[in-house]
């Protein structure tokens, strides 16, 4: 189940049902049966990846993989959905677009991607990393900035190289990730640090 043809077959077979009719993120998991995390994480990733704050979307969706980042280290075996973001509706030519970054990017990824490290993806262990990875770049991404660009787009990247990583069974993508949220982090901080410098000097020239 959990592989790159199967992952970019699955979308096409999302925008396939929703020819007839938009398709809820809820009815599209639910045929996935017991998926991977990491599969469900890139199919929900992939809208973040682009540098426009999404606003209040930003939040929803950072909170969602908080959440299945935390159903992965309590060991549930199947991640379940919030219900606002099960009912977010897609139509044929979103899934489309979908596909469409989705091989872009994996595609790139591919090209250095190869089974490795294997260990950071089995037993407890696998699941910890796994599971701080998504609750750690969720909690990052929920933060609400407002308008500050890539703010979707960084802590998505460690979400999306993870799921890469696991697909193709390369544990040195579990330590781009870290990179990522390491750069997040800086990045995120050095917003603050900028906010609280430029404030303090314009209140120092009005008084």
């Amino acid at each position: 189940m959990c592989d790159y043809k199967t992952l970019v077959a699955t979308l096409n077979g999302f925008a396939e049902q929703a020819k007839l009719r938009p398709l809820t993120l809820g009815e599209a998991i639910n045929t996935l049966d017991e998926a991977a995390y990491s599969f469900i994480a890139i199919i929900l990733v992939l809208p973040f990846m682009q540098p426009i704050p999404l606003g209040p979307l930003t939040v929803i969706g950072g909170l969602t993989f908080a959440v299945l980042g935390w159903q992965m280290l309590r060991g549930h075996e199947s991640p379940v959905l919030p219900q606002r973001i099960r009912a977010v509706e897609m139509n044929e030519h979103s899934w489309r677009l979908l596909v469409k970054v989705c091989l872009k990017l994996l595609g790139f990824c591919r090209r250095f991607t190869k089974p490795r490290h294997v260990w950071l993806f089995e037993g407890r262990k696998g699941r910890q990393i796994g599971g701080f990875v998504l609750m750690a770049s969720g909690l990052l991404m929920a933060i609400p900035f407002g308008v500050l660009p890539l703010n979707n787009v960084l802590p998505g990247l460690a979400i999306l190289f993870y799921g890469v990583g696991e697909l193709e069974q390369d544990g040195v993508m579990v330590y781009v990730a870290f990179f990522w949220l390491a750069v997040t982090v800086v990045y995120f901080t050095a917003f603050f640090l900028a906010l609280w410098f430029f404030g303090n000097e314009a209140i120092a020239f009005f008084q």
